[in-house]
Order: C-alpha cells, then structure tokens, then sequence
C-alpha cells in the first residue's frame, strides 16, 4: 500500500478521528459537553435545565462516575458539572482540569437549581439535548449519532447552527465502507512510523497511565488486582488485567485521560493495553508494537462499523478481538492467522450484553481479552471455528458482518429489553458514591 493511495490516507484520517482523548466515560463526558455548550451560547449561569437523552444514553450514565465531581454519578450530575466548570472547547476532554472549589460548587449547583432528565422522543440511538434557560432566554444543544457531533444549536428560538445527519450514524467522518482485514493488515505492514507515531504513541502513553493508576488504588470491583492475585502474574493474566485496571478506574470516575476507540475508552484500553504487556514480555520493538497496536485498533473500528455507537452487544467483545489479532501480528502472524484469530475469538464472547458502562465493565474486558488470546492459541494448535458453526461464516469479512447484523439489529430487542430493566428503579438525580 502507497502513502499515496486514498485507502491510505483514509485509513490515516480514521485513525485520528476516533484515537482522541477523553477524561472520563464518554456519555456522561457528552452530555457534560452539550451542558458546557448551552450555557455558552445562553451566555449567564442557566437558572434550569432540561436534558433529553436516547434511551442507551440513559443506560450509560446511570452507573457511572463523573470524573472531578467528588463521585457524582447520573446525567444531571453531568449536565451540573458541564454547565458549572466546563469548557466546550475541550470537547471530550470539558472537564479536565476542574479545580476542587469548582467541585463543590457543582454539587451546590445541582442542589439549588432545577435539573430535568426526560426520554427523548425520537428513534435515534444516540441522542442529547440540552435546553437552558435564564430569565426570558433560551438555548439548546444538541448532539447525535456520536460524542461530539453537534447538530444544532438555538437560542431563543433562532438556530444558530444545524447539521443535517442523514447519512447515517457517522455522518461527518471519514467513510468507513472500505475498512477489510486483508487492507488493514496491508496498510499496517506499510505504513510509516511518522504517521502514526503521535497517535498510536499518545493511545500506548495514556492507556498504560490509568492503567497503573486502577492498579495502585482502589477503584470498582478492582478486576485488574483480583485477576493477578487470583492467577499469577503470566503475560496472559497480565494482559487482561492491565485492560480490566484501566477500565476499573475509569469506571470509578480517575481522572487521568485515556485515549478512545469508537468513542469509547475502554475500547480504547482494550484494544491497545495486552499488546503492551506482550510486547514488553516478547522485547518487541517500538515499530512493532505500534503497528501491532494500529492493526489491534483498526480491527475494532471496523467491527464496531457494523454495530454501531451504541447497542445491547459489549464493545469490548470487539476491542478483546482486536487486542487477539494485535498479538497475533506481534507474534509474526500472517493474513491466514489474523483472519482465523478474529473469527474464533468472536465466535466465543459474542454473546455478551452492554447493560451500561459500570464497573462490572472491566470483568467483561477481561473475558474479550481472554477470548482474544484463546482464538490466537486455537489457531497456533491447528484448531478453529468453521463456516456453519453458528453465526460464522465463510470468510472473515463476512462473519463480522453477521456480528454487525446480529448486534444492530437481531440484539435491538434485547437492548430494549436491558434498558427497561435498568431504568425501572432509575432516579434522574445526582448522587454520590459512597
């Protein structure tokens, strides 16, 4: 593959569009941005709020700690903190940096003033709009189909901005209709370090970061340790447990920031941290890393093309397949392994449920992990998943596309379904972890 050739460049321009850094989970982190961008536009310290969320929005706020909050978790805890302390311009990153008086005036924010979260009343799985008002004025931001996608912006009834999105849900990045495992591992076999060191190099250097911090404190459920102390300290326990540490902390509202795959962190960590590990045990090089780490992302992207931002299907099923085929290539693997790596690894944890982001998370990122290692290993023993054995099919490229129809629409039910159960005892309010 050419520099030169579009599908390089694109490959490149997809690669920056979705390896950004975001503090925080990035739904409540959106909704906070929305919130930081209302007020902007309303120009005053909004007197109340009204959030409407999608219903998967909802399911990945609810559990969840706002970072720099004092442990607030909820969509108005968000919208409080985005509206106190924000800064819009950061986008994903709005509440970095907030100073410890900025904390305690978000909690008085949301105690004293009117925060209303309703169900939004549209189809569009990703969904916010944030309305703020103050005296006679009125704004509203909106944002759909991904994290930082503004598609309109209002203030007192006149638009200010608005972005038609219906191209569908990636409407404003780079097609991804070209993305397929032989280019990718062509494209990763060619590309030059200069392109993607700044990238890869910020992924590798933030995600190894709040992954030593979710094994030095306590955070969640702590996966990561219990994983270590359960099974020793093999490079197989250790690549789980670095993704599972990440996630654990950033589950439990940490601070630092981590770099996102499909808009998501602990795909992000997943699909770039157990590479780290192998690598460090194999001495690979720093180019091989980082083109094991591209390959581990790109593979993610693609998988997650088909099924979407948001679904009832755990993403981190598609990071832990990811991080597989990363060190399959780290290990020398060809096309042939690759593609077999892939199909077995997502033939094993298909099945499992996204019921919010929480931190039960990293227990799920430690079976994707898991999953992805196994299928390598199937593979390197003469064994594999053939074509008829369930939803695989002849062809890598065409059993993820049977996972991306599975998950997108066979699993539209079942997330109805997951969002039911969790919400029915749901209380739209701040609070704070214990």
């Amino acid at each position: 593959m050419d520099p030169n050739d579009k599908i390089y460049q694109d490959y490149l321009k997809i690669l920056k569009e979705e390896l950004i850094p975001a503090t925080g989970c990035t739904e409540p982190i959106a909704v906070a941005y929305a919130a930081a961008k209302a007020r902007e536009v309303l120009g005053a310290l909004p007197e109340q709020c009204t959030i409407a969320a999608s219903a998967n929005i909802i399911k990945n706020v609810k559990s969840v700690v706002v970072p720099n909050t004092n442990g607030l978790k909820g969509i108005a805890a968000a919208c409080a903190a985005g509206i106190v302390a924000g800064d819009a311009s950061k986008k994903l990153e709005v509440l970095a940096d907030i100073e410890e008086d900025a904390k305690a005036r978000m909690r008085t924010y949301s105690d004293t003033h009117s925060i209303t979260v309703v169900p939004a009343d549209n189809d569009i799985i990703f969904y916010i709009a944030v309305t703020v008002k103050s005296g006679a004025d009125e704004a509203t931001v909106v944002i759909e189909q991904f994290h930082t996608n503004i598609t309109s912006v209002t203030r007192n009834g006149e638009t200010l901005y608005e972005l038609s999105c219906e191209s569908g849900e990636d409407s404003g990045l780079t097609d991804r209709g070209g993305l397929n495992v032989r280019d990718i591992l062509d494209f990763c076999d060619h590309v030059r370090m200069e392109d993607i060191s700044e990238v890869i190099g910020r992924q590798i250097d933030y995600n190894s970061a709040i992954s030593e911090e979710g094994l030095k404190r306590n955070y969640g459920a702590n996966i990561g340790k219990v994983l270590l102390r359960a099974y020793g300290n093999d490079v197989r326990t250790r690549a789980r447990a670095a993704a599972a540490a990440g996630s654990d902390a950033r589950m439990g509202g940490c601070e630092k920031p981590v770099v996102i795959v499909s808009g998501s962190g602990n795909q992000g960590m997943t699909a770039s941290l157990p590479i780290i590990e192998y690598a460090k045990e194999f001495g690979a090089t720093r180019e091989q890393l980082y083109r094991a780490v591209c390959l581990s992302d790109l593979v993610t992207i693609y998988q997650k093309m088909g099924i979407g931002r948001l679904s009832a299907y755990c993403g981190a099923v598609s990071a832990g397949c990811g991080a597989g085929a990363g060190i399959a290539y780290l290990n020398g693997g060809d096309y042939d392994v690759i593609a077999h790596t892939i199909v077995n690894s997502v033939a094993i944890t298909s099945g499992i449920i996204c019921d919010g982001a929480k931190p039960s998370c990293a227990a799920k990122i430690s079976a994707a992990v898991d999953a992805g290692i196994l299928g390598y290993q199937m593979y390197q023993n003469d064994q594999q998943f053939f074509s008829g054995d369930g939803i695989v099919t002849k062809g890598v490229d065409n059993t993820i596309h049977n996972v991306g129809v599975l998950a997108k629409e066979g699993m539209r039910e079942t997330d109805r379904e997951i969002i039911k159960i969790m919400l029915e005892k749901t209380e739209p309010s701040a609070s704070v972890t214990n």
